[in-house]
């Protein structure tokens, strides 16, 4: 997902719906980015924050509690996503007003259905992934 946005040590990467952070610590640890990972459900947040020290990216990354929808995104360069489409069609709005233009948004395994057809897709073994850039407004 990372290597499709083109991520690299100018970019910020939150992955919404982060879990364990294993995106977040990969944006910092294998790409030089930093990385904002958001989680409601405190306990992979915990997990998020020990695996970030043992990878010892732990002051390039953070790990925020709290919904998706409600979530500061808008210095992100980079968003993923792993949910359902379903949820990634009423995250749709969000992205598209809180992100800035030229932003990179990669799905894994679901996309956002018609309303916004991916500008690449690339197969990853058995993964689908999807890219998105926010157009100018």
């Amino acid at each position: 997902m990372l290597k499709l946005a083109g991520t690299g040590a100018n970019d910020v990467v939150y992955d919404l719906g982060c879990g364990d952070g294993r995106i977040v610590i990969a944006a910092a640890k294998e790409f030089g980015a930093r990385g904002v990972g958001v989680e409601i459900d405190p306990a992979p947040l915990r997990m998020a924050a020990y695996n970030a020290r043992r990878a010892g990216v732990e002051a390039r990354v953070r790990f925020v509690r709290g919904d998706i929808f409600d979530a500061d995104i808008h210095e992100a360069t980079v968003v993923t996503l792993f949910l359902f489409e379903s949820l990634n069609r009423r995250l749709l709005p969000k992205l598209r007003n809180d992100l800035k233009p030229g932003t990179r948004i990669v799905a894994h395994r679901y996309g956002f259905g018609e309303d916004w057809p991916p500008e690449k897709t690339v197969q990853a073994g058995a993964s689908t992934l999807y890219l998105w850039t926010v157009p100018n407004r």
